[in-house]
């Protein structure tokens, strides 16, 4: 017991908390444990002292078992974790620039950069992507985990800044890998949805090794290979529609888009296509009974690709211009049909962390170092550099963003009996670079300007350059210089205008994602220091405490102290209470403060070019933008827990306020147009701070510490285990009820409609729902989703809302064991098929049916089948 408690105490220590792994005897019997549906779950975060029920720790966790992970019919850990814990939530989002191929998710409420990742108990790095709306989040790529690595996952739903570090604000999910020294597992599944795409292969191993009589060495891989699948429409909007044009032109359209399952559209709508190699390692040798080497990492490479809005002639980007011998030249002549840019991300990751851990009497090390990095890798194909013309290519490489993080870490523990006393020290050095593109996907061409070519003067008529072509049999016509005319879709000039193409101005860079060009590429890093001090035990037979106390610096934001008091009184064997007081801390990240962008977005549901910009750079400067602050935090909860022989309940009630929380201000429209009041001012702003392109930029923001949040919820999980003489059956319900609000004014940086949907935009309440049965060689497990219902607006003055209603998604799978190798299974997602409420409003424009940042899938029914070798 001793030796457990120091190990445990060590496991819960700080952003990287000491032990990463118990012995492997220990361990083993722990994943036993662990793996058993009929014992009681056992958690090492959240809690001193020896580890923990889930029933008996003093903050909520969930236990996540091996077997729990390879039930879920999803090679990607984010979906796994989506299906089995109620408060984390993703979204398949296709047309999201970086976001398409590394997602971003939220756990009760708020997104990733909130929620501290660890692997062994090791902090994870983060991911080279910030997501370029919301809270511009930059979290751990939970993608890069393959489930066939795992041994299990606890998830710490609860503040934990001063326990783990900086980001712990929403809670902690930590994955212990596998460490076992023989035998292994193989896997390989292949499903299908139900529309007859979207084919899934995915293959998955095991094997573990003794080193010698005292250590072992355990690898994992994974492969999986994801097809595209298409659940949209012909784009066909009341700016223009597919539909109504001709037979050639729908033929040459239909050419450029995605193929999909037999079906070409211009506008993809669906998952994307995926591919990716994933490998972990871990292992551990005791070098005497009181000292232990260890070591884990992973390398993983993965790519997708996704589409752009489709490009129509006169949006803007193909329109007519005057070319050097004053010809007019249109890109339709490159793509006859319009086009739809194709985005490709590649994504490399990999880790080492090794350490050594030890123990003298009742005093325990633990000394660690870990490295973490992370590269997407972006091309892009089937679209120009409007500037460019004629001469412009048709392929580009925009650039890479990375994430590099190294840190140093001591941890030290001190068993007093009743009580144990950890504290630590840690040095983190991270950065986050961005690499500039290829010139061409930046480049501001000749037709960036007005007039590029001086063929008409201030008074509109034509210079000698100007008559001269004019002579050859040019039709330039100076005196048409019409500009910046509002149409009928409320937007700047589109080509429908009598301006010639002489004055045309058209955007800058590779269209759909523009490449980094010098002045918006770099690295931006810092380092930061901390030391901790943590102290917990049993004050009496029946109440257990802790307290902790953190301490951390950062070289760009200064220091601060957060700290966090936890409890649990147990009035019987059966029942107990437990609540949790803290404060947290989480600075902005280097990716959050250096991260540049120009997409294409949907501010009042019509496709425009918006831009982000840095919030400390002269851009955002220019428009209002103030340095980005840390985020401040403060964790109440209170639950009771409830063991009654084989039934278990905990509901735990939380509160969390979150103070000058960062996220990105609502779209500041861009005009060239004098008459358009602010927009121009905007236009002005973006012109004297030197942006290229601006006159092509219809809107642009900036993150900011923009309000203060208030996110409030209870959470319910119920498990029975039935035994009987037709088999054993384990019953378990998670339930989530989360609402978030705002505790500051933020109309300063929101908009109204931006306002309700913060508020309102994800559903209330979500649950779980499983029962797994297994009855000799057989097994069955069946699983009811819920997700509540959830509003949207579409519009600032709120006269449009749309109301989505609840779903509930059905999912089955039956298992026979051949023989105690061997297994089989087959099993449907989605049984029953089910969809999201269709989008009524602007933003599900462009041939969407479903809003493509549903938290509900929008995917359909899949089905699937799956063997698996133990030995």
């Amino acid at each position: 017991m001793k030796l457990n408690k120091i190990n445990a105490a060590i496991i819960a220590g700080l952003s990287g908390c000491a032990i990463s792994m118990l012995s492997a005897p220990l361990a083993l019997a722990q994943e036993a444990t662990l793996e058993d549906d009929n014992l009681e779950k056992i958690a090492v975060v959240g809690a001193r002292g020896a580890p923990r029920s889930v029933t008996s720790s003093p903050v909520p966790v969930d236990v996540l078992s091996a077997d729990d992970l390879n039930a879920v019919a999803f090679s990607d850990m984010n979906d796994v974790l989506k299906t089995l814990v109620p408060s984390y939530s993703i979204s398949r989002q296709p047309i999201s620039d970086g976001g398409t191929f590394i997602r971003p998710a939220q756990l009760r409420g708020l997104p990733t950069d909130k929620t501290l990742v660890l692997v062994n108990s090791k902090r994870r790095h983060r991911a080279s992507l910030v997501s370029i709306g919301g809270s511009g989040t930059q979290g751990p790529d939970l993608a890069t985990i393959p489930t066939a690595a795992i041994g299990s996952v606890e998830v710490l739903r609860d503040g934990a800044a001063a326990q783990y570090g900086s980001d712990a604000i929403a809670g902690v999910i930590n994955f212990q890998l596998k460490n076992n020294t023989e035998g292994g597992m193989f896997s390989a599944e292949w499903g299908q949805h139900f529309e007859g795409d979207g084919d899934q292969l995915t293959i998955s191993g095991n094997k573990g090794f003794a080193l010698g009589d005292d250590g072992f060495f355990s690898i994992s891989a994974e492969y999986s290979d994801s097809e595209a699948t298409f659940r949209g429409t012909q784009y066909c909007e009341s700016w223009f529609c597919v539909n109504d044009q001709s037979a050639e032109y729908i033929a040459a359209a239909e050419a450029q888009g995605q193929t999909v399952h037999g079906s070409s559209q211009v506008q993809p709508w669906g998952q994307p296509n995926s591919s990716g190699t994933r490998i972990f390692f871990n292992t551990g040798y005791s070098i005497n009974s009181e000292v232990e080497l260890y070591g884990f990492g992973n390398y993983s490479e993965s790519e997708g690709d996704g589409s752009f809005f489709y490009r129509y002639p006169g949006n803007g980007t193909i329109e007519d211009l005057r070319l050097e011998d004053g010809s007019i030249w249109n890109p339709i002549e490159f793509f006859p049909g319009g086009f739809t840019p194709r985005f490709f991300g590649e994504v490399t990751d990999y880790s080492l962390v090794g350490g050594l851990k030890g123990m003298t009497g009742a005093f325990s090390y633990d000394l660690s170092a870990r490295y973490g990095y992370n590269e997407i890798s972006y091309t892009l194909s089937n679209t120009i550099n409007p500037s460019m013309g004629n001469m412009s290519p048709t392929s580009f490489k925009p650039g890479d963003l990375s994430n590099e993080e190294t840190q140093f870490q001591a941890d030290f523990a001190y068993d007093m009996a009743e009580y144990v006393l950890a504290f630590g020290l840690s040095y983190l050095d991270e950065s986050y670079e961005i690499s500039g593109g290829e010139e061409d996907s930046y480049f501001a061409g000749p037709y960036a300007t007005s007039d590029p070519w001086g063929f008409c003067t201030d008074s509109y008529t034509p210079t000698e350059a100007g008559a001269a072509v004019i002579a050859d049999g040019s039709t330039l016509d100076c005196g048409n210089y019409t500009t910046n005319d509002v149409d009928d879709d409320g937007f700047e000039d589109d080509g429908i205008s009598g301006l010639d193409p002489v004055y045309r101005v058209v955007g800058v860079g590779s269209n759909g994602f523009p490449g980094y060009s010098p002045e918006f590429s770099g690295t931006y890093s810092r380092d930061s220091y901390a030391a901790y001090v943590d102290i917990s035990g049993d004050i009496s037979d029946k109440l257990f405490a802790q307290g902790a106390l953190r301490y951390e610096d950062y070289s760009d934001f200064g220091s601060e102290v957060v700290y966090k008091i936890a409890a649990i009184y147990q009035f019987t064997e059966e029942f107990a209470v437990r609540s949790s007081y803290g404060t947290g801390f989480r600075a902005p990240t280097p990716g959050q403060q250096g991260t540049t962008n120009v997409s294409t977005r949907l501010p009042n549901g019509f496709p425009v070019a918006t831009g982000l910009f840095p919030a400390g750079g002269p851009v955002a400067q220019a428009l209002g933008a103030e340095e980005l602050r840390p985020e401040l935090s403060t964790n109440f909860t209170l639950g009771l827990t409830a063991s009654l022989g084989d039934f278990t309940l905990t509901v735990d009630y939380y509160n969390i306020l979150l103070e000058d929380r960062v996220n990105a201000v609502s779209t500041m429209d861009v005009s060239t147009d004098p008459s358009s009041g602010g927009a121009y001012d905007n236009y002005l702003n973006l012109s004297a701070a030197g942006v290229v392109g601006a006159e092509s930029i219809g809107g642009v923001f900036f993150f900011q510490n923009a309000f203060d949040t208030v996110t409030e919820g209870v959470d319910v999980v119920g498990t029975y285990a039935l035994q009987s003489d037709f088999g054993d059956t384990m019953f378990t319900a998670s339930i989530n009820y989360n609402t978030q609000e705002f505790d500051s004014d933020p109309s300063e940086y929101f908009n109204t409609e931006d306002q309700f949907d913060f508020e309102n935009g994800l559903p209330e309440m979500r649950g779980v729902f499983s029962v797994k049965h297994s009855y000799e060689d057989w097994m069955v497990t069946t699983r009811l989703s819920y997700y509540g219902e959830y509003e949207n607006a579409n519009d600032s003055p709120l006269e449009t809302i749309q109301t989505f209603g609840s779903e509930f998604l059905f999912d089955v799978e039956g298992a026979y064991q051949i023989n105690d190798m061997y297994t089989v299974s087959v099993g449907v997602r989605n049984l029953f098929d089910s969809y999201p409420d269709p989008g009524t409003m602007g933003e599900t424009c462009c041939g969407r049916i479903y809003r493509s940042d549903s938290v509900v899938d929008w995917q359909g029914g899949y089905y699937y089948a799956k063997f698996i070798a133990n030995f």
